[in-house]
């Protein structure tokens, strides 16, 4: 990632949202928090998915800038009735409280970038591997800011 890139939200930012995105060598991190959206960049290795998970109260855009993959989206995690191939350039929309996956089906590390509404991860958070990504959640350590605004009734994300 362009080591000019830091999380200095809620504050004002410019950068090439491209370059860093097909640059970042992580799993998540975290560009951009403000107070009612935030700006991650992930890449996914071959093989690989974001893993299944449910975000009740989050809604999600993605776009990928590289690579393949698949997306999948559904009302349960059973039944994950929306499927399409994206690539350079496709957005993937999720609705906050459906079940969704993306996975990795090219050659290459597949390069996207999430916009979550309301924020959903602790600012500046980088996690280089999905295992830790996943740990720092387990743990308690990827909260939002205390200046991002939040449901009045936080319901909890699930994961399969």
């Amino acid at each position: 990632m362009n080591a000019a890139i830091s999380d200095n939200g809620p504050h004002p930012d410019s950068f090439n949202l491209e370059h860093a995105t097909v640059n970042n060598h992580t799993y998540r991190t975290v560009a951009w928090s403000g107070r009612y959206l935030q700006l991650t960049l992930m890449s996914i290795p071959v093989g690989d998915d974001i893993g299944l998970e449910e975000h009740p109260e989050t809604d999600q855009f993605l776009r990928v800038d590289a690579g393949r993959g698949r997306v999948q989206i559904g009302p349960s995690q059973d039944n994950l009735d929306f499927e399409r191939e994206v690539g350079d350039g496709d957005c993937i929309l999720v609705p906050a409280g459906t079940w969704h996956n993306v996975t990795n089906i090219g050659d290459e590390p597949l390069q996207l970038y999430t916009v979550y509404a309301p924020v959903h991860h602790a600012a500046g958070k980088v996690h280089a591997t999905k295992e830790i990504a996943e740990s720092d959640d387990e743990a308690g350590n990827d909260e939002p800011p205390a200046w991002s605004h939040q449901p009045a009734q936080h319901a909890e994300d699930q994961h399969a």
